[in-house]
């Protein structure tokens, strides 16, 4: 099958070159001679020269930029006429028609204007059109509002678009989501930067702007909110964004970028923050360059550094097992580490070791001998965790990031270009996901070669990543505390301390070291009572003569911890915390469009071929014996026909994809677009779209203390047993409850699981209608409503071993239903599934855009998710997402001509969080970005001076998420093309 891809691809690139080359060679056996273009490009109203217009040629690759005082040459291999296409963001573009062979001395004056609806979008139908004709719901960024932006970055602007939530694991780390399913690894979004997924592959979720562009060389985004897979193919599910960068032919020239900001104001360092202020710093170069008609190359480099946002959340993710206690000795904090997992001491009474090591001990204190033992036995059913470390202890919080991306360009005719890119990201962030990640020392290059025509494009690029010293934060926590004590040896002499703790209330109370269980039930019973005696165990009571279980245990600070820790960055997955990731990820595809053969209808195909190459030795998947490769292939076809005098048009498209571990599948597309008056259109769109099992999803198999992650192909689940012995875990924290609650029933509440199904691909039909018009060139409105309906949802539920089997035999069985109250990787397990039932949601936008007199803008957008179907405790849904949500913006980039400024609000309604790592409420909160920016004309170079979350409002996006807070900034641009 790959060799019929490559075949396919093969043809493809040889029937769209020879075409277009045999076109070219047609013209130039017609003329010897080449059209030249030379003249000043200026601003109608100032009359100053305009630097980085772009002057390109109607249906063709070839074009040429403005120079720093407006004068530019162009030369085409054509003969006249030709059409000249003049345009650079902020001014009225210009269309120029050339009848003969030398033009010299060309004045061309454009018009300032802020044009409402006049972007024009690819990513919609993957060919160029208005965004007002687009049959789906589309959002822009361009080169002005990427530069207007108040937010810190570009990237974290895109929070302002209509449809979008966001969500942050780290300073440099924010994920884009849309239409609900929200996570801190958004598997159902798919991120195209110049064409190229920047998911990593290990994670196979989008990695943010982590090696991406900077804001110096984004030409433009678009945002697609919801289903794409009819053209995008695979895990295009919620939504597509596209990053869109500037090419050397069109933007040469000399860039540069410096940022200096602080965070960390006002922060709560009782709570593990900085006691002060922290700098952040930013530096970003570009420089672009044409050499002679055909060949451009550009060079950029990005690095930034800065204090990154603490976790500082300390609730108790075990609530549930505390009962009735003052304190809760199963205590998991959610930014502690070295807690997880519990265990249920009242099984070291059925451990004949404990009991004979303990009672030996009570004997050697005066307490006759079979009282020992009793009392050695009488530990009660009660599961504990070990005490945690603070993420401040264990995280690396000096965030970076170094990004270098470069590309070569040469135009083989005026009809064909030729590319070659290097995306490049290298630094340390944070990640959430089933724990706390230190992505420390982690790197991702992405290499694309690309041949593009006027109708056609081939590309191939490969994405590999290298996880460096990144590791599980939980997982040192937890070696530390490993390293002071073994976790045998710590809840042995736990109980062993209850168990004296417990003696000594007795003798007090009734006198006599002689067991009588009535009179160890009575004591049981007293909370309080409990609550000291876990206290002891743990802590100790020199009054007692018990010396507590974390006596010597080694404090944050002191070098036996930093000894410890180190230690425990040594070692890999699983007898480390650091990971062993060299995973990759390749990618061919091409498109044709078929507008030069087919006249009556527009007409596109499409082919696709992509491999994952998990390469994690072992630390993430079930690859440590080589490496697992997974093959996917797919493609598309896609036609469009406008009618009645162009008032409808209809575009239909269908996709198959197969991976190789799953069955095919098929996903149409239907559009239309009714135009109901000039500049005012109606859309309505049915889309279908599918998402893979993710990589993790078929092939993890990952130790995270608390549970084992395991992927949904039977031969990475067999070797576990999953279903021998096992209930569902809701069922068990059920459970759990009675029988803490002392119901002698409890085991009725056990739900079995014994059947294993594989997980496969999901579905989603998606039905959209919108309205979206230009009122009297200054109001424009956009508004839609969404349907979604899933099939075979893919979510994740969790399972318990027990020790053995219910056999109605009181002694067996106690033993077995204490084994349940116990959970770590050893017997609880994180599986993946299909849900039976039909999952469905729904949700609206409502935007405008009014362009106010004096060139102020008002844009403001309200959005409206909600999930119908209820979720069910046992599996993990992750719908994730505020209900309601708010943003408005108000500016003026040229208030003068040279100072400008935007402000921007943003409120999000409160929501619950479901996830692997931490389940909880997310408060609302609403946020207030600013900036204000001056031109200096003379020197080409702006200064803006802003922040986001000025008034300093403190919160978190996800559930386990870090604490955010303030941003305060000053930023300096030097553009050697600055208008």
């Amino acid at each position: 099958m790959r060799n019929l891809f490559a075949c396919s691809v093969l043809f493809l690139i040889l029937f769209a070159t020879t075409g277009t080359e045999a076109k070219a060679a047609t013209m130039m056996q017609q003329t010897n001679e080449r059209i030249t273009v030379s003249g000043t490009v200026l601003d109608a109203e100032t009359g100053e020269t305009l630097a980085g217009v772009n002057i390109a040629v109607r249906g063709r690759v070839v074009g040429v930029a403005s120079g720093p005082e407006g004068e530019f040459t162009l030369r085409v291999n054509d003969t006249p006429p030709i059409t000249l296409v003049v345009s650079i963001i902020g001014y009225r573009t210009q269309e120029i028609e050339i009848t003969e062979m030398n033009v010299s001395d060309l004045r061309i004056e454009l018009v300032e204007e802020t044009i409402l609806g006049s972007d024009v979008v690819v990513s919609a139908s993957r060919v160029e059109e208005s965004i007002l004709e687009a049959p789906v719901s589309i959002e822009k960024m361009d080169i002005l509002a990427i530069n207007q932006t108040a937010s810190p970055n570009y990237y974290q602007g895109i929070a302002n678009l209509k449809g979008v939530d966001v969500t942050t694991s780290s300073i440099n780390f924010q994920i884009i989501n849309a239409r609900g399913f929200n996570s801190t690894g958004n598997t159902r979004m798919v991120q195209l930067t110049d064409g190229m997924d920047t998911q990593a592959p290990a994670l196979n979720f989008p990695i943010g702007n982590l090696n991406g562009p900077s804001e110096l060389d984004v030409e433009s985004l678009e945002f697609i909110p919801g289903a794409s897979s009819a053209l995008y193919g695979p895990n295009a599910f919620n939504g597509i964004l596209l990053v869109n960068s500037k090419s050397p032919f069109e933007y040469p020239g000399l860039s540069v970028f410096v940022r200096s900001g602080v965070n960390h104001i006002d922060s709560q360092d009782n709570l593990g923050e900085p006691a002060n202020p922290r700098p952040m710093y930013e530096f970003s170069g570009r420089y672009a360059d044409v050499i002679g008609d055909r060949f451009a190359y550009k060079l950029n480099v990005t690095y930034s550094t800065a204090d990154d946002w603490r976790g500082i959340n300390y609730s108790d993710k075990n609530a549930e097992l505390q009962g009735g206690l003052s304190v809760n000795p199963a205590y998991d904090g959610v930014h502690l580490y070295g807690d997880d997992g519990t265990f249920n001491i009242g099984l070291l009474s059925f451990n004949p070791d404990f009991v004979a090591a303990v009672s030996q001990g009570l004997v050697n204190a005066g307490v006759p001998q079979t009282s020992a033992v009793q009392f050695a036995q009488s530990l009660p059913s009660q599961p504990v965790a070990r005490t945690g470390y603070r993420e401040q202890y264990l995280v690396d919080f000096d965030a970076e990031n170094l990004k270098f991306n470069g590309s070569l360009h040469y135009r083989l005719s005026d009809n064909v270009e030729a590319s070659y890119s290097l995306n490049y990201g290298y630094g340390t962030s944070i990640y959430s996901g089933a724990q706390r990640y230190s992505l420390n020392n982690f790197s991702i290059a992405q290499h694309k070669v690309e041949v593009r025509g006027d109708n056609f494009m081939v590309r191939a690029y490969g994405t590999f990543e290298d996880s460096g010293d990144s590791y599980i934060a939980d997982f040192v926590g937890f070696s530390v505390n490993d390293q002071y004590l073994n976790t045998t040896q710590w809840y042995g002499l736990y109980g062993g301390n209850f168990i004296q703790g417990l003696v000594g209330a007795y003798v007090q109370t009734f006198g006599t070291p002689v067991f009588d269980a009535n009179n160890v039930q009575a004591l049981l019973s007293n909370p309080q009572l409990v609550s000291n005696l876990h206290n002891w165990a743990r802590n100790g009571n020199a009054g007692a003569g018990i010396t507590g279980a974390d006596a010597n245990r080694f404090e944050p600070g002191t070098q036996a911890f930093e000894n410890a820790k180190e230690n425990a960055l040594e070692g890999v997955v699983p007898n480390g915390a650091r990971f062993d990731d060299q995973s990759r990820f390749l990618h061919t595809e091409g498109q044709y469009d078929f507008k030069n053969e087919i006249k009556f209808m527009d007409l596109q195909a499409g082919l696709s071929f992509r491999q994952y190459q998990l390469r994690s030795n072992g630390t993430i998947f079930a690859d440590a014996d080589g490496g697992v490769n997974i093959n996917e292939y797919g493609g598309y076809l896609q036609g469009a026909k406008s009618f009645i005098d162009d008032r409808l048009r209809l575009t239909g498209s269908v996709r198959y994809d197969k991976n190789e571990n799953f069955d095919g599948q098929f996903n149409p597309r239907i559009a239309s677009v009714i135009r109901i008056a000039d500049n005012q259109n109606i859309r309505a769109s049915y889309q279908t779209g599918f998402r893979n099992p993710t990589t993790q999803g078929q092939y993890i198999d990952l130790n995270v203390l608390t549970a084992r992650l395991l992927g949904g192909l039977p031969e990475i689940v067999a070797p576990y047993d999953v279903t021998t012995n096992s209930f569902r875990l809701d069922s068990v924290e059920r459970f759990t409850n009675e029988l803490l609650a002392g119901n002698p029933n409890a085991a009725a509440e056990l739900v079995p699981y014994t059947n294993f199904e594989k997980v496969k691909p999901e579905q989603i039909q998606s039905y959209e209608v919108g309205y979206k018009g230009l009122i009297g060139n200054k109001l424009l409105i956009d508004t839609a409503f969404y349907y979604n309906v899933y099939d075979d949802f893919i979510a994740q539920f969790r399972v318990r071993k027990a020790a053995g089997a219910f056999t109605g035999n009181p002694a067996n069985d106690q033993a077995v239903a204490a084994s349940l109250l116990s959970g770590d990787a050893s017997n609880t397990f994180q599986l993946y599934t299909n849900l039976d039932e039909t999952v469905k949601s729904r949700g609206a936008v409502f935007g405008f855009d009014y362009s106010l007199p004096a060139s102020f803008l008002l844009t403001a957008n309200y959005n409206w998710n909600e999930l119908i179907t209820n979720q069910e405790d046992s599996f993990i849904f992750d719908f994730n997402t505020p209900e309601h949500k708010v943003n408005v913006s108000f500016g003026n980039r040229r208030i003068t001509d040279q100072i400008g400024f935007n402000l921007t609000w943003r409120w999000q309604d409160e929501f619950d969080w479901t996830s692997s790592f931490a389940n909880g409420t997310v408060p609302s909160v609403s946020t207030f970005d600013a900036q204000v920016s001056y031109r200096v004309p003379d020197l080409r170079s702006v200064v803006k001076v802003g922040g986001s979350n000025i008034f300093n409002n403190r919160h978190f996006l996800n559930y386990g998420g870090p604490n955010l807070g303030a941003i305060y900034y000053v930023s300096l641009t030097f553009d050697q093309f600055l208008n």
